[in-house]
Order: structure tokens, then sequence, then C-alpha cells
């Protein structure tokens, strides 16, 4: 079984605390990994834990307008399927990078070796002013 430690960073030099997701298997695609970062954000969220979206990925403002500053489980939930589109998207117009270790990784389908403690940075990227 392998972990992965998921850091969130942005190039203006913010770096989120870490936090860990067990994975079965030792080789996954980019694509599952972050769906499955996904599911348990939403999944998080969901349960009425604060923060759990820390992510590159953030709730719609029709989710934020629903659920409001107080989330209660029986309130309206964020949808996983809705946020991993949106995640797969942003990834691929450059919106966040994803580095395994110090490699990046720029194919979503490309497999993953996943050994115990595998960091895997999503580096959300901050557009310069005025261009």
């Amino acid at each position: 079984m392998a972990t992965v430690i998921f850091v969130d960073e942005t190039t203006s030099g913010v770096r989120r605390n870490a936090w860990r997701l067990a994975v079965a298997e030792e080789r996954l695609t980019l694509r599952e990994l972050i769906r499955r970062r996904v599911r348990r954000e939403v999944a998080e969220h969901d349960a009425g834990r604060p923060g759990a979206f820390h992510g590159p990925v953030q709730p719609t403002p029709a989710e934020r307008t629903l659920n409001g500053d107080h989330r209660r489980p029986e309130d309206h939930a964020v949808d996983p399927d809705r946020q991993f589109l949106d995640a797969v998207e942003a990834f691929g117009r450059n919106g966040f990078l994803v580095l395994v270790g110090d490699r990046q990784i720029e194919d979503l389908d490309a497999e993953l070796d996943l050994r115990a403690d595998t960091e895997v940075s999503f580096l959300k990227l901050v557009p310069l002013v005025g261009g």
C-alpha cells in the first residue's frame, strides 16, 4: 500500500499543510489520483469539515450560495463529478501544475509510481499583473 502526501503551493510562495491519502495500488494515472483527491475533498466538505477545499478546485458560486458558510451534512452537496471535470479542465489550461517528487507530470494519463510517502505537489499558477 502506498501513501500519497498532497501539498498545495502557489507561485507566490504560499505552501499549505500536507495531508495524506492511502492508496492500495502502486501505480495510478494522474487522472485517477486527481479523481480520488477531489472525491475525498468533496466528502470532507459534505461532512461539514471547514476548509475542506484547499486544492486547485473550489465549489462553484452556486454551490457556495446553496451551502452558505455553515454547512451541514443535510445541506446541498457539492457535485464530485463536476469538481473532477473542473480540475481536469484547469489542468489542461495550465491552471495548476503537478509535481511528483521533483518531476513535473504533463499528461493526465501518465502512470505514477507510488510508494510510501510519495509527495505530490499541486502548484497553482498565479497570473502576472498586467499580463
